[in-house]
């Protein structure tokens, strides 16, 4: 197919392939790759948005789906921490809802609430409501991707998706849930059907990545932020399967792939074994206990937790040490929270912890 012949909209491999190269040499890329680092590398999970008051002025009067499908307001959200607290990596901005909201699923994000679908999938007939997804279908991804590597330059892009399992929790409980209990009654009670919805999944979440990717990311993370609920047999045989096709799905771009859930301690192993480079640990497991779950050939990413960024300065500098010491002798580290920054935080505590790890690691 040539250029001219390839439809509207479906990126190349051309911006990947330039990322690659302006951000291989970074402290970020280095250390997924496990090679030795200047100074450990920082970034935070949801570090665009939530805490930046100028995060919330551009927001204002725009619903959160709304924002994931602006290109100009995406990158400029994503800019937003890198300009701030100068940290080793960009994540874009989006949500893990942003696929299934372009393939026609009816879902919203309610504020204080978060995703609510309104037609859950209980029943086998309710699996026509996930179609494939084509680059067309987030265009606007692919505009973004461009306008952030643009400016960016050696800054690496992480690109991110949602965990198959995570989705369709989402999708099956109708929206957040405690206890899981509809996702649980059909992984348990009708497996066939649970294994054809995170197939689907999977298939939409690869090629979501996919389209991240060829626009330019330089890594990406696999957020899975309930499979907590599950226990290691669960997981291995209910969920990790359709969390290893979506690695397999973009294993041939070689770019650096993280997996990242909360509460995982006892899956941090299985979680590495589905396909990551660099696996994300919470607060709750030291890292040089993580290291031991995990196995040899992986870099790890964590693990500070964000509460304590509501400390005084000095207390948040021990427990940053606690983390950075736990992590001597680890193959490859990315500091980075136990979970997502707090929507209360003030957001010269992160910079200030930027300076510190940055400081403290300098080789």
């Amino acid at each position: 197919m040539s250029a001219n012949d390839r439809p509207s909209g479906q990126p190349t491999k051309t911006a990947a392939t330039a990322a690659t190269l302006a951000t291989r040499d970074s402290a970020f890329m280095k250390a997924c790759r496990r090679e030795p680092v200047p100074h450990t590398p920082v970034w935070f999970m949801r570090q665009a948005g939530r805490s930046l008051p100028e995060y919330r002025k551009l927001r204002e009067g725009t619903a959160m789906l709304d924002s994931c499908m602006r290109p100009d307001m995406v990158t400029e959200i994503t800019l937003q921490p890198v300009r701030r607290h100068e940290v080793d990596a960009a994540i874009y901005f989006s949500d893990i809802v942003v696929p299934l909201k372009a393939i026609g699923v009816d879902l919203d994000i309610k504020p204080g609430v978060g995703p609510v679908v309104a037609d859950p999938i209980r029943t086998r007939a309710d699996l026509k409501q996930l179609r494939d997804l084509t680059p067309d279908d987030v265009h606007y991804v692919t505009e973004a991707m461009g306008m952030l590597t643009a400016e960016l330059g050696s800054t690496p892009l992480i690109g991110f998706a949602g965990a198959p399992f995570t989705l369709a929790s989402y999708l099956v409980e109708g929206g957040p849930s405690r206890n899981h209990e509809n996702t649980k009654a059909m992984m348990y009670g009708d497996p066939e059907l649970w294994a054809e919805l995170l197939d689907r999944l999977a298939d939409i979440t690869g090629a979501f990545l996919k389209v991240q990717i060829e626009a330019g990311a330089s890594a990406v993370q696999l957020f899975d932020s309930w499979v907590g609920a599950l226990a290691p047999a669960d997981y291995r045989r209910s969920a990790m399967p359709a969390s290893a096709k979506v690695f397999d799905m973009i294993a041939g771009y070689g770019v650096p792939r993280i997996h990242f859930g909360v509460g995982t301690g006892e899956l941090l192993g299985l979680m590495g074994e589905a396909g990551a480079d660099v696996v994300g640990v919470d607060w709750r497991v030291p890292l040089d206990e993580a290291a031991r779950r995990v196995g040899p050939g992986k870099a790890l990413q964590g693990n500070l937790d964000p509460a304590v960024l509501f400390a005084p300065t000095r207390a948040v500098e021990t427990k940053a040490d606690e983390v950075l010491d736990a992590a001597k002798g680890l193959e490859g580290h990315i500091f980075n929270l136990g979970h997502g920054v707090l929507p209360n935080m003030d957001p010269d505590s992160l910079t200030r912890l930027v300076e510190y790890v940055h400081t403290r690691t300098a080789r």
